[in-house]
């Protein structure tokens, strides 16, 4: 494997039943796991070509206890791995040998339901899908919708700022959550934001969402729920190429049109989803895109229309029209699991998420199949076309010699290309360690100096997800040399890191 990780500190090492005795004092019962079979199900989340167990899991119930757990952490110079339901496919939840991973998953009830303010508290580890459920019959719901949602929990999509199928309309979880409770690694206990749109002073919040864990341990968040429309429709456009289908995404974006959610399926894609689910998707296209227009019937019924037009000026062959909300979410349930329907292509699969312009889509598409051809591994496309964001799944077979590397290297290339073409490196899954050597190629020496201050600022001493979104973490101290050496000498009044 080409990732490297930190050296775990033997010091720490040595002092492991110690830390576990601590952990067990402010975390009583169940609470604590440090048996080594124990141990397994927490050594990868769901990126799990990588794999390491931890020193030692807690799993606290209460804010008081997490407080506790970071202070004493802090105190002894202990690293700390957050994890939520360990559903990141970036390595982000990926243990220490020598940390403590701290599980939010008993952090699992939703505390309060304002229909008046449109707004739900959960605890960190409530599920995505969860919070819709508590207010479908009141007619709301949970806009960003993952296509994990069964099993993600919300304080996860707040480290990895997660998306959906309907996030081009609605947005991503930055877009829909309010305010978090948010504990340092020092053991504060911090409000940023709340349960109004626009909070006074600086927008810290907007820090802490994506911020994947280095910044702090989210204990309570406060999203926006929404009224369901009216009217919700979706429609099934095949086409003849994945480029063509591609242009017909730039193409309805152009003309204004903004659909609850717009995803794209290749031939393969769509096959695989079909035999999973049979939700009667065409077959004989190369290309499938999924389109919902929501609102008003009258608005729906004219932008279906619309909509179809631009997709016949492309070559679109077929167009079929939800008829009901049971066949709508049909066609939705074929796409949500055209991830897990990739096992009957390959034994293995690696699922990369980049983003690009929109306009761009049917070039990329191309390039991508040249990158196929040239690291002789397939690839299959299924991703949120709307906004860009591509979620290309590169077939493999770890058990055959070398493939897992080769499709290490076609990853980065894809990634490489995103940035090449003016996207950036992720979408929606974060950097995690996935794409943390990949950072020098979107950022320059200085802007990633100017990301680890704002680390520094919130954990001085570095010991919040070690080894994760920078490829070379700075000492605090160094942070400020370099500072000196690019020229920009701090106001003598200013603390220094």
């Amino acid at each position: 494997m080409s990732l490297v990780m930190p050296e775990p500190d033997q010091a720490v090492l040595g002092r492991r039943d110690a830390i576990v005795a601590a952990l067990q004092a402010i975390v009583p019962g169940e609470g604590v796991i440090s048996d080594p079979d124990a141990l397994r199900p927490y050594e990868s989340d769901a990126l799990t070509a990588y794999r390491q167990p931890p020193m030692v899991v807690v799993l606290p119930e209460r804010v008081e206890q997490v407080a506790a757990i970071l202070a004493w952490c802090h105190g002894e110079g202990v690293k700390v791995v957050p994890r939520g339901s360990g559903t990141s496919l970036s390595g982000g939840a990926l243990p220490l040998a020598d940390g403590v991973l701290l599980g939010m998953s008993r952090f699992n009830r939703i505390l309060d339901i304002d229909y008046a303010d449109r707004i739900v508290v959960a605890q960190p580890g409530v599920t995505n899908l969860a919070i819709t459920r508590a207010v479908e019959e009141a007619g709301f719901y949970y806009a960003p919708d993952p296509s994990s949602q069964i099993a993600c929990s919300i304080g996860g999509n707040v480290a990895e700022n997660s998306g959906g199928v309907h996030c081009l309309k609605y947005g991503l979880t930055t877009n829909n959550v309010l305010g978090v409770e948010l504990v340092t690694m020092e053991g504060e206990v911090l409000r940023l934001g709340g349960r109004q749109l626009d909070p006074a002073g600086l927008d810290l919040l907007g820090v802490i969402v994506g911020s994947e864990g280095l910044l702090g341990v989210v204990t309570e968040v406060t999203v926006r729920i929404l009224p369901r429309p009216e009217t919700a429709r979706a429609v099934l456009l095949g086409f003849p190429s994945v480029e063509s289908a591609g242009q017909c995404v730039a193409d309805v974006i152009a003309e204004g049109i903004i659909p609850a959610g717009m995803e794209l399926m290749d031939r393969a894609a769509v096959h695989a989803a079909e035999a999973f689910v049979q939700v009667g998707y065409p077959l004989d296209v190369e290309a499938l895109l999924i389109v919902e227009l929501d609102g008003p019937a009258a608005e729906c019924d004219h932008l279906i229309e619309a909509v179809a037009a631009i997709a016949r000026a492309n070559g679109a062959g077929t167009a079929r029209v939800s008829r009901d909300e049971a066949e709508r979410l049909a066609f939705w349930a074929g796409r949500k699991a055209a991830f897990p329907a990739m096992g009957s292509l390959a034994p293995d699969y690696l699922c990369m998420d980049g983003t690009i312009p929109r306009r761009r889509l049917p070039e990329v598409l191309r390039r991508m199949q040249q990158l196929s051809d040239a690291h002789g591994l397939a690839v299959v496309n299924v991703f949120h076309a709307g906004d860009g964001n591509l979620h290309p799944l590169i077939l493999f077979d770890t058990n055959q010699p070398g493939q897992l590397e080769t499709a290490e290297a076609f990853g980065n290339d894809i990634l490489r290309l995103c940035v090449e073409v003016g996207g950036v490196l992720t979408g929606e899954h974060g950097v995690g360690v996935e794409k943390r050597d990949l950072m020098p190629a979107m950022f320059g020496e200085v802007d990633l100096a100017h990301q680890q201050r704002v680390k520094c600022a919130f954990d001085p001493m570095l010991l919040l997800n070690p080894g994760k979104v920078f490829p070379t973490l700075h000492r605090c101290a160094e942070l400020g040399r370099m500072h000196v050496h690019h020229g920009q000498l701090p106001h003598p009044d200013l603390p220094r890191f």
